[in-house]
């Protein structure tokens, strides 16, 4: 297939394209590198522009023909949203439009999207399924949430099918080290506990430990991120016979908590990491996990990276050799 991925540069994007390009599909990448790197695209075709310039957009499609658009061009740190919802009401809501518009135009009508759990808001159970209520509780998960729903009104209205993942915690790298996680600034955990194995200097900040859980941390559900790109992969099959609006839950099924984390990194770099324990952020539920039993039955999906200690090695081996 001819397959745009659409934020191709950045950290979920780039492993997405080079398993596109490893499949045999064409693969033309479309981001802008605002939080993107050039240097992560290294398959297929790359093409600098914004979702918000719509002329660059109608230009893009005019000049080459896809068969299906992945989308991972958004923001997506929930306290920058909250401090400036118009960022992401206008990256996230009116970058998607302008997509999905000029796929319309073009006659393109197969959509792969990357969602979050956050568009569940606080859990109601400690496993979250497709069926647990989308309340989100930030403009981050507002704006993720309203593209789903645009979906779901696109589907019928214009026979465009799609497919929105959910991701809970993305993590890892690809484990032969070409590429890997790096954002500026970085919020997750996994990379900030490494670079603090790399520098001596560096103390994570832990927020919370008096929540309850068997450790008081918070316990999350990591996803490696070649497993989540194969859900991607999945999908674009599903579409080939199913049309319509579809959404999945994406996780390990399993929870860790912050100090499993920082412990298992221990293990796994042979190096202590330092961490002082902080008040509570406001909005932490104290667990979140996903039920994907759905993606598992429907999609055929089955994650391989299931235990925490492999998918840390996948991201220490990269960050490793980016620190040498």
């Amino acid at each position: 297939m001819r397959v745009l991925v659409c934020g191709g540069a950045g950290y979920i994007g780039s492993h997405m394209v080079k398993l596109l390009a490893g499949a045999g599909h064409e693969v033309t990448t479309f981001d802008n590198l605002s939080t993107g790197h050039r240097w992560a695209v290294k398959w297929g075709i790359f093409v600098e522009g914004d979702l918000l310039d719509s002329a660059a957009l109608t230009k893009l499609f005019a000049e080459s023909s896809f068969d299906a658009v992945m989308h991972f061009s958004a923001r997506s740190l929930v306290g920058e949203s909250v401090t400036n919802p118009a960022l992401y009401y206008l990256n996230n809501v009116v970058g998607t439009f302008n997509l999905l518009e000029a796929m319309r135009t073009a006659g393109v009508r197969k959509f792969v999207f990357s969602s979050t759990a956050a568009t569940f808001g606080n859990p109601v159970k400690e496993t979250i399924d497709e069926n647990h209520p989308q309340q989100p509780i930030n403009p981050y998960g507002q704006t993720k949430l309203a593209v789903e729903k645009m979906l779901s009104d696109y589907a019928p209205a214009y026979g465009l099918s799609s497919v929105s993942l959910r991701y809970f915690n993305a993590a890892g790298a690809n484990p032969d080290g070409e590429i890997g996680e790096a954002h500026e600034p970085e919020t997750h955990l996994i990379p900030n506990v490494l670079k603090a194995a790399l520098d001596a200097r560096r103390r994570l900040k832990v927020f919370g430990a008096d929540y309850p859980t068997p450790d008081g941390t918070c316990v999350r559900d990591y996803i490696h991120i070649l497993d989540l790109c194969q859900a991607h992969l999945l999908a674009l099959e599903y579409m080939a016979e199913n049309e319509g609006a579809y959404g999945f839950n994406l996780g390990n099924g399993q929870g860790f908590s912050i100090l499993e984390v920082i412990r298992t990194a221990e293990v796994v770099t042979g190096k202590p990491i330092p961490y002082d324990v902080e008040g509570r952020r406001p909005g932490d539920p104290p667990v979140l996990v996903a039920d994907s039993l759905r993606a598992r039955q429907v999609l055929g999906w089955e994650p391989h990276y299931t235990d925490i200690q492999s998918i840390i090695k996948t991201a220490w081996d990269w960050h490793r050799k980016e620190g040498e």
